[in-house]
């Protein structure tokens, strides 16, 4: 998220903590909110918007399955590593 900003212009240091809010404020969303996540995604993106169109784009990488493996590997590995 960083290197887009950063890709867009914005300086580094401003960057990571647009970056860092950013996360931080749709964590903090999710927890106060008690809304399942998904809704609270249908909430921000707007019919034609930005938000959608990032989230479109997400979803054509591949970005769930990606971040759903990643966190599999890590359990492996840490199972593995605790039997050792």
């Amino acid at each position: 998220m960083a290197d887009a900003a950063v890709l867009g212009g914005m300086p580094r240091a401003q960057a990571y903590k647009f970056a860092a809010q950013a996360v931080m404020g749709s964590a903090k969303m999710v927890l106060e909110s008690g809304e399942h996540p998904g809704a609270l995604k249908d909430m921000v993106c707007s019919p034609g918007g930005t938000t959608i169109e990032a989230v479109r784009v997400l979803e054509e990488k591949g970005f769930r399955s990606a971040v759903i493996e990643a966190i599999t590997q890590c359990m492996e590995k840490s199972e593995k590593l605790s039997r050792s």
